[in-house]
């Protein structure tokens, strides 16, 4: 896990998933785009956000930090990456 300071380039909405691992069968789910600080060319991060921390609302250019779980596997041959936010908080701005 890596945890960073970020900027928030987009939010989608918040949506709800299937899930064998929670108590009603739902897990709240939002998707983020954050972005590193500095330049214009700063690494960004296309994350999920579940559970609880799905129903906090963020808005283009906050600022925020996270911890990042970062998750590969494979299906049919193909590696795909699932990067997960375990934590997020607002900073103020």
């Amino acid at each position: 896990m890596v945890t960073k300071i970020l900027k928030v380039v987009k939010s989608g909405d918040m949506f709800s998933v299937k899930s064998e691992k929670s108590e009603n069968g739902q897990l709240n789910k939002r998707n983020l785009v954050l972005k590193e600080l500095g330049g214009k060319f700063e690494n960004e991060y296309a994350v999920s956000v579940l559970g609880n921390a799905a129903s906090l609302v963020f808005y283009e250019n906050d600022i925020v930090a996270v911890t990042l779980r970062f998750q590969t596997r494979e299906y049919n041959g193909q590696v795909f990456q699932d990067i997960t936010v375990t934590d997020i908080y607002p900073l103020k701005k």
